[in-house]
């Protein structure tokens, strides 16, 4: 900690990349973008979803089940030791494949010890043109799960489960400090319009997120075009005001640093009294789909 700094600051950082075809040359990027987080003094790096590759699931392709990799395994030992050496937190998207064969988008959260804190598997699994995942992943069977890190606690959901209000609320009542969403999100280059429109809606549903639930929002997002698709970059950490600190840019690979308050949570809660004020003896229809 550096003087001055408050014990409630945590410096966090977001992994904005561009992926190549080769999964061993993206790893070795990002592990080059962690260490260079963590000299900027970042305690917790997290990457975007499927990080090593690039987003497969344009297409239904047998051959791209050749992606997945168990965990643990190589990528998290590798990661782990980079956690170690640099005191950081690492938040790592992976293609996981299961030892029963079934397949996973996941995520790995890796405390400042190099240990492995445990894992979160995308919940919500989109079937849209461009985005076939179903054909790939099955949703995730462990729930909306908080983990205590060395320096913050933390919630990680995966792209399309930002545009649902349940798993942050879930999270923020578990006690999550910051919930990162690892993204892989994007549109066709040739409608800019729909780029800017679709942009705004999912920037305003995760702000959205971090002031119903006063907790801080962090997403990763990658950046670039691959096959149809141009990933729009702009990853971003909002407050529990839901005010944006930072934002990455559109189009440039980039590593994004902020310092996150952990006592503005408190405060914003005292003003804003949602928890209290909650009306669960009437949502008991949240259940169902009528």
């Amino acid at each position: 900690m550096s003087p001055g700094k408050s014990r409630s600051q945590v410096r966090i950082a977001l992994i904005q990349m561009a992926c190549g075809v080769d999964p061993s040359e993206n790893l070795k990027k990002a592990l080059s973008r962690i260490k260079t987080a963590a000299a900027r003094g970042a305690r917790i790096v997290s990457l975007q979803e499927l990080f090593k590759t690039r987003y497969f699931c344009q297409t239904k392709a047998q051959k791209n089940f050749g992606l997945a990799e168990k965990i643990p395994g190589p990528s998290t030992e590798t990661l782990s030791k980079a956690a170690r050496a640099s005191r950081v937190v690492i938040v790592a998207p992976l293609f996981e494949k299961t030892p029963t064969g079934v397949y996973h988008n996941s995520a790995v959260v890796i405390d400042a010890d190099g240990k492995v804190l445990g894992k979160y598997r995308k919940m919500h699994i989109p079937y849209d043109p461009w985005f076939y995942e179903k054909f790939y992943f099955a949703p995730g069977d462990l729930g909306f799960r908080v983990f205590k890190t060395r320096y913050a606690r933390i919630a990680v959901f995966i792209c399309w489960d930002q545009w649902f209000p349940e798993p942050a609320r879930l999270a923020a009542l578990k006690g999550a400090q910051i919930i990162f969403y690892p993204t892989a999100i994007g549109w066709k280059p040739e409608n800019p319009r729909e780029i800017k429109l679709y942009h705004e809606a999912w920037e305003t549903v995760q702000r959205g997120h971090a002031i119903a639930n006063g907790v801080f929002v962090a997403v990763a997002n990658r950046v670039g075009l691959e096959g149809k698709l141009k990933f729009f970059g702009s990853s971003f950490v909002a407050d529990p005001f839901g005010s944006v600190l930072c934002r990455a840019s559109s189009s440039r690979e980039e590593i994004l640093i902020q310092d996150c308050d952990l006592g503005l949570i408190e405060r914003t809660r005292r003003e804003w009294p949602l928890f209290r004020d909650r009306r669960v003896d009437a949502y008991g229809g949240i259940a169902s789909n009528a």
